[in-house]
């Protein structure tokens, strides 16, 4: 929701602000469901395939003992295993890692994030147990300053004076008068 949409539903600019930002907060470190369901499920798939492998391997190796040739092949396919769990827990790392940049590249309202996602260094992010990534922030600030015209700036400044009221009295009317009066009106 815009805070125009919040203020039309009756709330006042400043609660439509603070519920923005509350609702901002909330938001921060969120994933969307389809997308946590879809690595998921690639992950559940993964290991069961890989359970299924070694417990095909292990059945393969105590039924040829003693055939060298058969057993070079199996310790062949296991390393073959052990590269493919390497290979997929760094995919995972890597989705998480590009899941977590774009969340931090959106929070941080960036005009053009396919730009800035190359710049980070995956190599010197750390995926915690918990979820958040450590390095991040120092890096995402490093791109902010280099950077900066990629960036949403925030407007700043002050509401200005003028109520839209027609100019009927008060201050703006002698401003008028005074104005007239120099000019010779």
């Amino acid at each position: 929701m815009t805070k125009e949409q919040l203020m039309e539903m009756g709330l006042s600019e400043e609660l439509a602000e603070k519920v923005l930002a509350a609702h901002k907060e909330e938001l921060k470190g969120y994933i969307p469901k389809a997308r946590f369901d879809e690595v998921n499920n690639a992950k559940k798939d993964l290991e069961n395939q890989l359970k299924d492998r070694d417990k095909q391997l292990k059945d393969l190796q105590e039924k040829v003992k003693g055939n060298e040739e058969l057993e070079k092949t199996i310790k062949e396919l296991q390393e073959a295993n052990k590269k493919a769990v390497s290979d997929y827990e760094a995919k995972i790392r890597n989705m998480a890692l590009d899941n977590a940049i774009k969340l931090a590249l959106k929070e941080h309202r960036v005009k053009y994030e396919d730009l800035l996602i190359s710049k980070f260094d995956k190599n010197k992010l750390t995926l915690k147990e918990d979820g958040t990534v450590e390095g991040l922030d120092e890096q995402l600030k490093t791109l902010r300053e280099n950077y900066k015209d990629l960036f949403e700036q925030p407007l700043s400044g002050h509401t200005p004076n003028n109520a839209g009221d027609n100019p009927s009295g008060g201050e703006s009317q002698q401003i008028a008068n005074i104005i007239r009066q120099n000019l010779g009106f």
